[in-house]
């Protein structure tokens, strides 16, 4: 994690060269949280994934997903900046580098928790009404107990 010194960040569009490895950490405080090796997948089946990656001590630092149509509309589904990072505008970063690429669309849309709405509220972000369906025996993902489901088909897929 960083040192005393602000970590020289780079932001990456890619994921060339991420592993498991670099992204220990995440989803602290879920009570089913996902495992490195499905973090790693859940950006690469994201349609846009956006890492603050720590060069100093080789790590990730942060990131943010999209799923988009590309022709209307986006969701960003996950945001998250280690805690060792918050407080230096990785988090904000993330959002704005994002919200330039999708940009051309008519609505980015997300879910977040009422303290973290000023955040986004800065970013220029504005509450609507909204619903969700969640169900935390399904936080671990693919590479946990339970299954994920086909990006082409959308059907269920259970790990082998």
């Amino acid at each position: 994690m960083p040192d005393r010194h602000r970590p020289s960040v780079e932001y990456r569009a890619h994921l060339d060269g991420l592993t498991p490895a670099h992204l220990t950490g995440f989803f602290a405080g879920w009570p089913n949280p996902p495992s490195p090796e499905t973090h790693l997948e859940l950006l690469r089946g994201s349609d846009l994934a956006l890492v603050a990656f720590d060069l100093d001590a080789d790590h990730a630092a942060g990131y943010i997903t999209a799923l988009t149509d590309g022709v209307l509309s986006a969701y960003i589904p996950l945001l998250e900046v280690l805690p060792a990072y918050r407080g230096q505008g990785i988090g904000s970063q993330l959002v704005g580098r994002l919200l330039a690429t999708v940009s051309p669309l008519y609505t980015v849309s997300l879910h977040c928790d009422v303290d973290v709405e000023p955040f986004y509220a800065r970013l220029g972000l504005r509450p609507l009404g909204g619903m969700a369906l969640q169900d935390y025996a399904h936080q671990c993902g693919r590479h946990g107990e339970r299954g994920s489901l086909d990006r082409r088909t959308g059907a269920p897929q259970r790990p082998s």
